[in-house]
């Protein structure tokens, strides 16, 4: 990610080019569809080609769209993430986890108060401590099957150690340091290994924050073995 947004660039490892219009940054899609546009350009974007319309980039909602909207096309329709049964217990983890821990780790990385920074990094740690307390007597965080709630916590589980542990000051504790969460974690990443690119994703973080890592200088660990 530079100035101009999130970078296409297929000599980068990790990188691709743009495989639809041939664009150099995600922002040129953003003023494809509006050329006054002057929000933020996030990720994930879910963008239909036919129509040349972003449909959404809200991370949440693109989960939900996924696991349902596409079967027709899907290699796998018949996994539902959000299986009826489990919807209200995946929603009750989806609330705090997202604002203590998915959105936690950000609050704290790019807080300029010293009181907002202990603040966020404190529910970081007291979230972990209860994703390992959950986890002590079930094999996924909604029970006994992985759904949509172990994915949201994974992104960020993933790269705790290896970035927001040092980069975004969240040190209170690590997930190498918690039984339950670490041996989770390797029970997932053994079914998404192939979306996981630490190098990728290190890159990204320390040389995206100048304001936070001004030297670029990327960090050699990767967090816990998973293997």
């Amino acid at each position: 990610m530079e100035e101009g947004g999130w970078r296409f660039d297929e000599t980068i490892t990790g990188c691709t080019k743009d495989p639809v219009y041939g664009i150099n940054y995600l922002s040129e899609l953003y003023f494809k569809q509006d050329p006054q546009y002057s929000g933020r350009f996030t990720v994930p974007v879910l963008f239909d080609k036919k129509l040349e319309r972003i449909v959404s980039n809200e991370s949440a909602d693109i989960v939900r769209m996924l696991n349902s909207e596409f079967n027709d096309f899907a290699d796998n329709p018949s996994l539902d993430l959000y299986p009826e049964g489990m919807a209200e217990e995946i929603d009750r983890l989806n609330e705090w986890m997202y604002e203590r821990f998915n959105n936690g780790v950000y609050r704290a990385g790019f807080a300029t108060a010293q009181e907002k920074y202990e603040e966020a990094a404190v529910q970081v740690r007291d979230a972990l401590y209860e994703l390992d307390e959950i986890l002590k007597t079930r094999t996924f965080l909604a029970g006994d099957q992985l759904t949509e709630a172990d994915i949201r916590a994974f992104t960020t589980a993933i790269r705790h150690d290896p970035v927001y542990f040092g980069h975004f000051k969240c040190n209170l504790i690590a997930v190498k340091d918690l039984e339950n969460v670490l041996n989770w974690l390797k029970r997932v990443y053994k079914l998404v290994k192939p979306t996981v690119n630490m190098d990728h994703i290190k890159r990204h973080y320390y040389l995206s924050h100048k304001q936070i890592n001004p030297t670029g200088i990327v960090p050699l660990g990767n967090g816990p073995l998973l293997e």
